[in-house]
């Protein structure tokens, strides 16, 4: 899952050797925290964070798929 992000994020910014997505095991959740370049934090959260909402959609499935719960946190 953590490489799904990194390889959505690299994609969507202007300096991709700045994206950096670890995962944290959290109760029975994943936790996906990415960082991107203070400059692409816009691009990866989107109008309104529709871009970020997008993202989250898709881990969801991915996450569902294979039985398991995980989000994604955007920290600078």
């Amino acid at each position: 899952m953590k490489e799904l992000v990194e390889i959505i994020a690299k994609a969507l910014v202007d300096d991709p050797g700045m994206v950096n997505a670890t995962e944290e095991m959290e109760n029975d959740t994943t936790v996906i925290k990415l960082t991107v370049a203070k400059e692409d934090m816009g691009r990866i959260i989107g109008k309104e964070g529709r871009t970020a909402k997008a993202i989250r959609t898709l881990l969801n499935a991915v996450s569902t798929k294979s039985n398991k719960k995980a989000i994604l946190k955007i920290v600078e």
